[in-house]
């Protein structure tokens, strides 16, 4: 079923100081925002993920039996909708993490969240109890980012995703903020990633190929040493890693795959950049 709330209900769900992420009288189709709190879904998750979902669950069925029944939601189909679910709950908890690492939250740091991940108006109360129980909450980001990198071992190309979501969010006001830059590193280290993964994610997503800073090679994996032959195959290999259907078939949600189109279409434009240094066809 699509989740629908009222301006009249949404009131009920919201404490003192909680972000609006706004409503509106329409209609959603069935998406990954439409399972995001349920009364088992919770459990589906287990860990402090899943315990999040728990609490903002909670507290919207404390305020009322409307609300309640205005975010029931789906069931969780198999394994792979798991791990869509999991991404997409910790995407909003690490927002919300991220949200507070210059110190402040910001308009443009929720609505860059709202247009990047296309959250319905009608999923935005249910979005918005989990991203204020994850900002006001004492536990760190640690558990959450420990969890999500227990669930994706072995696809770090899924992990690269989340970390490029958080890296749009927080160059949401044009300013890579020191302290955001420190916690995305943190939860890079908690991924598995090392430093140098983390420059070439943040080349592009922050900056982008065409940037006189970015490296093209870099970017591609890839040495100004190695052969042509090499080149092409890091290229290749890399369009078949990043293959949209690959990715959610690993466990990405399908409303996350602009991010997966943006880095493809780096890396082509990557590509291209170091075809015409070679003068390769």
């Amino acid at each position: 079923m699509c989740c629908y709330v009222s301006p009249a209900t949404v009131g009920d769900c919201l404490r003192p100081g909680d972000v609006v992420f706004g409503v509106h009288d329409r209609n959603c189709a069935l998406s990954i925002w439409g399972k995001i709190i349920g009364g088992t879904l919770g459990f589906a998750l287990g860990g402090p993920l899943g315990a999040l979902v728990g609490a903002a669950a909670g507290h919207v069925m404390d305020k009322g039996r409307s609300a309640a029944e205005a975010i029931k939601s789906g069931r969780i189909k198999g394994p792979r909708e798991r791990l869509q679910y999991a991404f997409t709950v910790a995407v909003i908890a690490l927002s919300a993490k991220l949200a507070k690492a210059d110190g402040q939250v910001t308009k443009d740091e929720i609505a860059n969240l709202k247009r990047i991940f296309h959250i319905p108006d009608d999923a935005t109360a249910q979005t918005g109890a989990i991203f204020n129980e994850a900002r006001k909450d004492a536990t760190g980001f640690e558990p959450y980012a420990r969890q999500i990198a227990l669930l994706f071992r072995g696809q770090k190309t899924v992990l690269e995703e989340l970390l490029a979501a958080l890296l749009m969010i927080a160059h949401a006001d044009g300013v890579y903020h020191p302290a955001e830059r420190a916690y995305i590193a943190e939860v890079a280290r908690i991924f598995g990633f090392s430093e140098a993964d983390l420059h070439r994610i943040e080349g592009i997503f922050i900056h982008g190929v065409a940037h006189s800073g970015t490296d093209a090679y870099e970017v591609l994996g890839v040495s100004r040493d190695d052969s042509d032959e090499t080149i092409r195959k890091a290229y290749r290999a890399l369009l078949q890693e990043n293959h949209p259907d690959r990715l959610m078939s690993q466990g990405l949600p399908e409303e996350f795959i602009e991010i997966a189109n943006k880095k493809m279409a780096e890396i082509n434009v990557a590509y291209d950049q170091v075809k015409k240094e070679r003068k390769l066809n």
